[in-house]
């Protein structure tokens, strides 16, 4: 008997193991089409502003009211993930994501994109919370699993950073013959990846049963014991911060285009040729982070956050096109480089001692305090928006944000970065 319940124990191990490294191998080209949009980010600004006739400051609302709804929708999220499982959950969220598409092309009204909006923070809430992690979780135990995690899911990232530039190009003239066409091929695209998605296998094994009400208890009991933690308060500050920068010069970066008189048509390339150097950029994240260290927030946070200052001054003095044209190109460099290796990186340091139950939790408070903070901030740019030019604007956010950036920075010396030995039990969950 006891011989038999071995043989069972070995073969399920296999299967098990099997399972995990089909996961690995789909990850690695499911991740490449499913970490963003494609056809997308080069043309979406002007397909709003020039098609649905939105505002550039309704455009940055688009963008708050979905980081918003992200905030809003987290928890529900987190509970249907931990009733379903991360690979049902997976496949559901890529579903609702393609419906979001349908919605944007089809809109009549800023009503309808916002609810366009409402289901794509739905669909990448789950992903952003289950798709790393499956990984994560497939990767076997040891020393090197977060170096493994971090050289896959950085290779996968960069890949897409390549793709997204090819689509840029793409999109971009294409928007010209017709303002549809690219948002019909991130619709297809989106489509694929949903397929995509019903081949990972469930290594999760049965769920316990329980009630909402016992899942938001738990919930709030994670949240109290990751609050505890000096390290993951620093680094939940410093995302949201950081995220919301992020996503306020992707929009603000069309609006400087057009101010100086940039033609449509060239957007596609422009942003094409910062995806390239973007991906060589998170392709490298691994030898940023040995190069920097403790250094390599700070690395990746100030050179962003100046670069929007100098902007605003750049646009405030109206520099001849010949001149400017070339430093904003640079300027934009330097955010895309910044941008690529971040988002692999903070991953990595909230994944730094945990398992895959804590990586959850992590993930959610993560999420809520991400997009809680962003969407304040990005409403704030929105408002300022309306009412002083882009240069303003710019200058404002930019002295704003180095400020912030610097002082957390400087708290977070005693709290990040440090090695394991290092923190106290509050700091290792």
């Amino acid at each position: 008997m006891e011989l038999e319940t071995r043989i069972n124990e070995i073969l399920e191990d296999k299967i098990i193991k099997s399972k995990k490294q089909k996961n690995i191998e789909l990850y690695k080209s499911y991740r490449v089409f499913s970490y963003d949009l494609l056809f997308y980010y080069a043309i979406i600004y002007l397909f709003l502003t020039i098609e649905k006739g939105i505002t550039a400051t309704q455009v940055l609302q688009f963008d708050a009211f979905y980081i918003f709804f992200k905030f809003l929708t987290q928890i529900p999220s987190t509970i249907l993930i931990q009733k379903i499982g991360k690979r049902k959950s997976i496949v559901i969220a890529n579903i609702i994501v393609v419906i979001h598409a349908l919605i944007i092309i089809f809109a009549q009204n800023f009503t309808w994109l916002l609810a366009s909006q409402l289901l794509c923070a739905i669909g990448f809430v789950i992903k952003a919370t289950c798709e790393t992690d499956l990984l994560y979780d497939s990767i076997e135990h040891g020393e090197k699993r977060g170096s493994t995690f971090a050289k896959i899911d950085g290779k996968a990232t960069s890949r897409h950073y390549y793709i997204e530039a090819v689509s840029a190009v793409i999109s971009g003239f294409l928007f010209v013959i017709n303002p549809y066409i690219p948002m019909v091929l991130c619709f297809l695209i989106l489509l694929g990846v949903a397929i995509l998605s019903t081949k990972f296998e469930d290594i999760q094994g049965k769920l316990p049963k329980s009630k909402i009400s016992e899942e938001f208890r738990n919930l709030k009991y994670s949240f109290r014991n990751i609050f505890k933690s000096k390290r993951l308060k620093s680094l939940l500050l410093f995302n949201g911060l950081m995220v919301a920068i992020i996503k306020i010069l992707q929009n603000l970066r069309n609006t400087v285009l057009l101010e100086v008189g940039m033609k449509e048509q060239y957007f596609g390339i422009i942003f094409a040729v910062l995806g390239i150097i973007s991906g060589i950029a998170t392709k490298n994240q691994d030898k940023i982070h040995k190069k920097y260290r403790n250094r390599t927030l700070t690395f990746l946070s100030m050179p962003t956050t100046i670069s929007c200052l100098i902007l605003g001054i750049l646009l405030m003095f109206k520099i001849d096109t010949k001149i400017s044209i070339p430093i904003i190109l640079i300027l934009f460099t330097i955010q895309y480089i910044m941008k690529g290796p971040y988002y692999v990186i903070i991953k990595r340091y909230f994944n730094n001692f945990t398992n895959s139950e804590k990586r959850v939790k992590i993930a959610t408070v993560n999420n809520i305090v991400e997009n809680l903070i962003a969407s304040i901030l990005i409403f704030g740019a929105s408002f300022i928006l309306n009412i002083i030019p882009i240069n303003y604007t710019l200058i404002v956010i930019g002295v704003v944000s180095v400020i912030a950036m610097a002082l957390l920075l400087d708290y977070m010396k005693g709290t990040v970065g440090l090695k394991m030995e290092s923190y106290g039990k509050r700091e290792i969950l």
